[in-house]
């Protein structure tokens, strides 16, 4: 029997897997199909319109990603969703949540002007987590915006995905550029400039320290800071540490902390010493928020725009661009330098 949900024609220069999908559509908002109902199976829509079974794959799988039907098993394909407007279903996952981070997230779902749902995950650095976020959701959306953190073999799981549905978020590497658009921070980079740019506060310390616990932080951080060491080590002292437990702060010391607990932990010994924050003692924290243009009248920070980077993500996926942008950054001068 003919089918009353699909229609697919000969002499329309549109492709036959995009006239089943808008077919789709328009018979839902014709409400000859409903959430729930079975749609007709493949066999029979090929046979009907004499389609490849290729061709009814891609359009079904566009619209399984898209959450407008789902499969079972043995039983066939059923009608998930009648919302039709909504042509972006996005996974978006993170590492993890903080105060920028919600800066990056709102900024990307205002960008989206309401014509995409974002499903957003985490997975804490544990690598393990990020396998089986991304082996779970495949092909389940239209695109795929992950952060891999430093994941060395972040390729291996994510080349399951369609390769033209994924995007990288804030840290990349030369093997995922050559596979993948992203909008990232280059943070060696990101580091040795803005603190070039901040010579002339700087020339008031003696000793630089770059608070850098090698965990979560990316690498760049400690390469940018190793690399305006090096250039200047005839200006100032240079030291990496692990961890501020057990260090005793002096004066004319500076340091550029990746990490709040670490920045906060700074102000507090400063004030306990009764050093001067940004005469006696400078601190240069990691990532700009509100909070830190209040703390101790202000924390000069080392930061991308994250407003920015949203937008910048969000313009990429729906308009399907396909490049690598360096998002900017710079030092933001407070009273703690």
């Amino acid at each position: 029997m003919p089918s009353k949900i699909f229609s697919v024609t000969t002499d329309s220069g549109v492709p036959k897997y995009k006239q089943l999908i808008n077919s789709l559509y328009q018979s839902i908002e014709n409400g000859d199909v409903q959430i729930g109902d079975q749609l007709p199976s493949i066999n029979s829509i090929c046979k009907e319109f004499k389609l490849s079974r290729d061709t009814v794959l891609v359009a079904f799988n566009e619209l399984k990603a898209r959450g407008v039907i789902s499969s079972v098993p043995g039983k066939g394909y059923y009608l998930e969703s009648n919302i039709t407007q909504l042509k972006h279903k996005i996974f978006l996952l993170f590492e993890e949540f903080n105060v920028f981070k919600e800066f990056l997230y709102n900024s990307f779902l205002e960008s989206l002007n309401e014509v995409a749902t974002v499903d957003i995950f985490f997975h804490h650095f544990n690598e393990r987590v990020f396998k089986e976020l991304i082996e779970n959701n495949n092909g389940k959306y239209t695109s795929y915006v992950i952060m891999p953190a430093k994941f060395k073999d972040a390729y291996s799981v994510l080349k399951q995905l369609p390769q033209d549905k994924v995007y990288i978020l804030d840290q990349t590497n030369p093997t995922l550029k050559k596979h993948y658009p992203a909008v990232y921070q280059n943070f060696e980079n990101d580091v040795f400039k803005s603190l070039s740019s901040g010579l002339d506060l700087l020339k008031k310390y003696k000793k630089m320290y770059l608070v850098y616990p090698g965990g979560k932080e990316p690498e760049g951080q400690m390469k940018g800071f190793k690399k305006f060491a090096k250039q200047y080590d005839k200006e100032w002292e240079f030291e990496i540490i692990t961890s501020l437990k057990g260090h005793a702060i002096q004066k004319s010391e500076v340091y550029i902390v990746p990490n709040d607990h670490d920045m906060v932990r700074l102000v507090k010994e400063a004030n306990a010493n009764q050093f001067k924050i940004g005469e006696e003692l400078g601190i240069i924290s990691y990532n700009d928020t509100p909070l830190k243009e209040v703390v101790a009248d202000g924390i000069t920070t080392i930061s991308t725009d994250f407003k920015e980077m949203g937008e910048l993500l969000a313009k990429m996926v729906l308009g399907g661009e396909k490049e690598l942008i360096q998002n900017k950054c710079e030092l933001i001068r407070r009273r703690s330098l």
